[in-house]
């Protein structure tokens, strides 16, 4: 009976409900509605190195505990009472853990590591169980995955009752062992290392699963252009702004959405080992991607209050940045699924470096305009040389 109650957690693997995303799921997500609004909000208000530094690492950490629950409900069905009742659970950690952002290095240090830890070890030993009995190679796999959570964790809480920058230096060493485990394979001695075979995933399900993510951060970078809209007088120069950060934004979703989600989630599913190809596409491959879209949000909010500012390298790296990170994520995500790099990306890389060395003397609306124009021209250069062809799945 045991084995029984413990396999009906598990997705009925090659079904259409197998990968399908359910909304619990999308109720889920909404936790992370408000980490991103709170990581791109702390980095505009604290727009310096160390600032940059702490929202970086904040901004990893985010990204962690989302990818680590995607990949666990590519097997839990969030259907079953057990599952639902863990994603519940981790939704209510995911909402202390996004309030305590903005005072992370401050009062909260210690319920930010506590929520993130909760969430990490907590999920792992939840499906441990499940797959107890059941799956035992990735059974194994989460012993070994929780053994190296709980290593992290003993740096995270550490550093939640350290200060300064002992704590950024605890937390650092917390997620760099975190993000080398899944290279790493999760080695521990005496158990082994997970291997590329173990790791069963839906392709189908993973990709969406990171296309909605993408969608809630892009819906991030509306709400900042559209509230700081709001709170400003009307002008030309306001209304420009606005329209250039909208179109600016529009143009991330084509160059993710047209060419690249369609093309990755064939890929994945034919592919013979997808774990493999779904840890460096998706577990890491949107680092960027995600981190593109919170500088591209705080860019915004500069370009509306400094618009006319000229010399400023640390807003031009965040008008630039934006866009160059956005890209080298998709440059990374459609190299891994498509197996070559595309040109136009690369040529957008280089256009925003060339205009890095013209930015001092640009003003910073400008500036704005000119990324968003690079933007523009990678997406219609992708556009002309893929279209048509078998690399274009259906725009949706």
């Amino acid at each position: 009976m045991a084995k029984t109650n413990a396999k009906n957690w598990l997705r009925a693997k090659g079904s259409a409900s197998g990968s399908k995303v359910t909304f619990l799921e999308l109720f889920f997500d909404l936790v992370f509605v408000f980490s991103i609004s709170q990581l791109s909000h702390a980095l505009a208000a604290h727009y310096t190195p160390l600032g940059a530094a702490e929202a970086a690492l904040m901004t990893f950490a985010v990204w962690w505990v989302w990818i680590f629950t995607a990949w666990v409900t590519n097997w839990l069905d969030p259907d079953k009472m057990p599952v639902r009742g863990m994603l519940v659970a981790l939704m209510m950690l995911g909402l202390l853990l996004s309030a305590s952002i903005p005072e992370a290095f401050g009062d909260k240090g210690l319920l930010f590591a506590g929520a993130y830890v909760a969430m990490q070890v907590g999920r792992s030993l939840f499906t441990t169980y499940a797959m107890t009995r059941v799956d035992r190679a990735n059974t194994l796999n989460f012993i070994r995955i929780t053994t190296w959570l709980v290593a992290a964790g003993v740096f995270w809480i550490a550093g939640g009752l350290l200060e300064h920058e002992a704590r950024l230096i605890a937390w650092v060493i917390a997620l760099a062992i975190e993000y080398i485990g899944p290279a790493a394979g999760f080695a521990v001695p005496g158990l082994g290392r997970s291997r590329p075979s173990d790791w069963d995933v839906s392709g189908a399900h993973m990709a969406e699963r990171c296309a909605l993510f993408v969608i809630i951060c892009l819906g991030e970078a509306i709400l900042v252009s559209g509230r700081t809209f709001s709170e400003l007088p009307f002008s030309a120069l306001t209304g420009i702004v606005f329209v250039t950060a909208f179109i600016g934004t529009v143009a991330m979703w084509w160059l993710y959405f047209r060419f690249g989600h369609g093309r990755a989630a064939h890929r994945i599913e034919h592919e013979e080992t997808p774990g493999s190809l779904a840890r460096q596409a998706f577990t890491y491959g949107h680092i960027p991607i995600l981190a593109g879209i919170i500088v591209h949000a705080v860019a915004v909010e500069f370009m509306f209050s400094h618009p006319h500012e000229t010399g400023d390298l640390g807003i031009a790296a965040a008008v630039l940045g934006g866009s160059g990170l956005f890209l080298i994520g998709n440059l990374w995500f459609k190299g891994a699924t498509s197996g070559q790099l595309p040109l136009s990306h690369l040529a957008g890389l280089v256009l925003l470096i060339l205009l890095a060395f013209a930015a001092p003397f640009i003003e910073i609306y400008l500036l704005g305009i000119l990324a968003t124009l690079v933007l523009i021209v990678v997406a219609a250069w992708e556009y002309r040389s893929l279209s048509g062809t078998s690399a274009a799945p259906s725009l949706h």
